[in-house]
């Protein structure tokens, strides 16, 4: 208990980060095909149209590894009272949004893009903290 009080805001926000990137990593896999036909038309007509299923396997990939890394820093925290991976699952996290952010940029969808925003602000600040 002495490691969570200590850190507190470190460990609720890499529980943002796990929760927020494995839930959208197992969707895409349980739902690879809706995911992937959702996104070919949404990036119908942007220069992402001929490698959306490259690009939905790269954002699986790094979401799953920012879930993952980031639950395992929650562990670290509580149980070291420190975590060396924390940095690396905020970084990793914070580059898997801005690609995110940049998809929906492309794709004009800017209501989307704003909702990015959301989640990228408490992970900048994660990085922020941890540095």
């Amino acid at each position: 208990m002495e490691n969570f009080t200590a850190y507190t805001t470190e460990i609720l926000l890499l529980i943002f980060l796990t929760i927020t990137f494995l839930q959208s990593g197992l969707d895409k896999i349980v739902d690879w095909r809706g995911n992937l036909s959702w996104l070919s038309g949404h990036f119908a007509k942007t220069a992402f149209k001929g490698i959306v299923p490259f690009l939905l396997g790269t954002v699986l990939f790094l979401e799953m590894v920012s879930g993952i890394l980031a639950a395992v820093a929650i562990f670290q925290f509580l149980f070291e009272g420190e975590s060396s991976i924390a940095f690396y699952s905020a970084v990793v996290s914070a580059i898997t949004l801005l690609l995110l952010l940049f998809g929906q940029r492309m794709a004009k969808d800017y209501e989307g893009a704003k909702t990015i925003v959301v989640y990228l602000i408490p992970t900048v600040f994660l990085v922020y903290l941890l540095q």
